[in-house]
């Protein structure tokens, strides 16, 4: 863990001159280079490895996004009964040893896509319970007045990562082979999982809810009451659902027009995917400060407006050089749009809920926000494989901006232009 003395440039108030959240913070960096590599060596696995169509494609996010329905709302009421960091902690654990199988079963010969298929749902498992234990453990390390501010400064880290990372990534897959490479992931994960084992938790964060004896039904009950009872989380609910069904639509193909219409091999795919990097910096930096003069509403909607921009302007690109440029300058954008639009949608749910419900309230969400998710992914790959992949991006382009529309004229969200307050 690196010291604070590394950091000479901080100012006196910045979060990463308190410890605590400076481990939380390299943890994020640690665990999100190493999910650079497995966001290309598992797709390239199943594209140029088995072969797989658009369908296939399609149902393997589905795979990954199907806990997520399943298991959101369970997981909410289970972690505001328990310690959050020793989750999060096990959850890391839980990923690297499932993306340790994939080499290993490339290694005996039985890697095939249903093997595939049952990584992406354990991995699923693995982010439902590690997704949101962590945005709880955020919360108890962080002041609520700071919570922008350290999302942007997490998406940040991640956004390093999104640099280094897919160079990184297409290396390490022409040189070992995308099933050797998620060994790398891994092997980070686990060093994330060091990290986090020296992670404190103040008394007073409120770590779990000890008001009541546990009762699990009546305990999913209040947190999707709290979430129906709150205007700002329904509208959120809404809109990021809607957003999820054309991101899944549209991120089925990359990889497929990257290496089958641009003819592009694995360390080109990954040069390209710096794009995604560069995208998720720029909306890392600028997002704080582009949210408190714009207000954390109106920057949620322009995160999304600026990723159906990028899928759209790929859909009509040609291929060639003018295709590969279009391919990076999409990755650009859903980069920049999609933390603008995250660290907003997370600080606001987070602002509004009260400790004790922190869990259920982000467990509801999520499954809410991700219910079309699935979906989404299955329709990509249904598009896809019938109308031409460009399609599926047109769809999804097209279908974002006219999203971003009626959310701006009927959601309330353009007139949110401060990070409320606990409900009273």
């Amino acid at each position: 863990m690196f010291p604070v003395a590394l950091l000479p440039a901080l100012p006196a108030d910045d979060l990463l001159r308190d410890a605590n959240y400076r481990r939380l913070w390299a943890s994020v960096l640690i665990s999100s280079l190493g999910s650079q590599v497995s966001l290309l060596a598992l797709p390239l696995c199943a594209a140029v490895l088995l072969g797989a169509s658009p369908t296939q494609m399609g149902y393997l996010t589905g795979m990954e996004l199907l806990p997520f329905v399943l298991l959101s709302l369970p997981v909410g009421v289970w972690l505001d009964r328990v310690p959050k960091l020793p989750v999060y902690r096990a959850g890391e654990a839980l990923l690297a040893v499932v993306l340790a199988s994939v080499p290993l079963a490339w290694y005996a010969g039985t890697l095939s896509m249903a093997w595939l298929y049952a990584v992406a749902f354990a991995t699923g498992c693995g982010f439902v319970t590690t997704g949101a234990a962590s945005q709880i453990v955020l919360t108890q390390v962080v002041p609520r007045a700071r919570l922008v501010e350290a999302n942007a400064r997490n998406a940040l880290a991640s956004s390093g990562a999104d640099v280094v990372g897919p160079g990184l990534a297409g290396l390490l897959i022409q040189l070992l082979g995308a099933p050797l490479a998620l060994l790398s992931d891994a092997l980070m994960l686990a060093l994330s999982v060091l990290i986090l084992r020296g992670l404190r938790i103040p008394p007073a964060a409120g770590d779990t809810d000890r008001t009541a004896p546990p009762h699990f039904w009546r305990d999913l009950q209040t947190g999707l009451r709290f979430v129906a009872s709150q205007p700002l989380l329904v509208s959120m609910a809404l809109t990021i659902a809607c957003a999820q069904l054309l991101m899944q639509c549209a991120m089925v193909v990359p990889i497929l027009i990257a290496t089958r219409e641009l003819g592009l091999d694995a360390r080109q795919v990954g040069l390209c995917y710096v794009g995604l990097g560069a995208g998720t910096v720029l909306g890392s930096l600028g997002g704080h400060r582009l949210s408190r003069r714009m207000g954390p509403g109106p920057c949620l909607l322009l995160g999304l407006a600026l990723t159906g921009l990028g899928w759209l302007q790929l859909a009509l690109a040609p291929n060639g050089r003018w295709g590969v440029a279009s391919l990076v300058l999409m990755l650009f954008c859903f980069g920049a749009g999609a933390v603008l639009a995250m660290v907003n949608f997370l600080a606001l749910r987070q602002a509004v809920t009260p400790a004790p419900l922190l869990g259920r309230m982000t467990s509801s969400m999520r499954w809410l926000s991700l219910l079309g998710g699935a979906p989404g992914a299955l329709l990509g790959g249904y598009v896809g494989q019938h109308w031409g992949l460009r399609s599926a991006l047109g769809l999804a382009g097209a279908g974002t901006l006219m999203l971003v529309a009626a959310a701006w004229r009927f959601s309330g969200l353009r007139r949110v232009r401060v990070l409320p307050g606990l409900p009273t």
